[in-house]
């Protein structure tokens, strides 16, 4: 995940023909797995950490920042539905996203409050949804 992110940085008319081979290997890979699913059984998370927004995610990913990536990359496809219908089931009433994961407590200063809305992650999630959407011609 964070070597296709870093790869995805490279401005599209500078990638060379591996980087973009990579990016779309990188891609589908993320898309066969439904972005947090086990291949061989889509009924199941890989990790259900995976499925807890949170900021920073240093080197650890979640479904937001997957969905992301993809979609900053362009990327439409009806194996990223469950990410982007978990993204839309955490939304809140005032539309807003919780941190749910943290590294607080590992940091000289705490990032914002585990369990309370998020201004990161619900930056991320709108982005998402906005990139989608646009994806889409919604």
């Amino acid at each position: 995940m964070k070597t296709l992110k870093a790869l995805a940085e490279i401005p599209e008319a500078r990638r060379t023909v591996d980087v973009k081979h990579v990016i779309g290997q990188g891609a589908e890979y993320l898309l066969r797995h439904r972005l947090f699913k086990r291949s061989h059984n889509l009924s199941q998370v890989i990790k259900p950490k995976w499925t807890r927004f949170g900021f920073p995610l240093m080197w650890d990913t979640d479904a937001l920042e997957m969905a992301g990536l993809l979609t900053r990359l362009g990327y439409r496809d009806s194996r990223m539905q469950e990410a982007i219908d978990l993204i839309l089931s955490k939304q809140d009433k005032q539309g807003r996203w919780t941190l749910e994961e943290t590294f607080n407590g590992r940091f000289l200063v705490d990032i914002e409050q585990k369990g309370k809305p998020s201004k990161w992650v619900t930056l991320n999630a709108l982005r998402v949804l906005k990139n989608y959407a646009n994806i889409l011609n919604l």
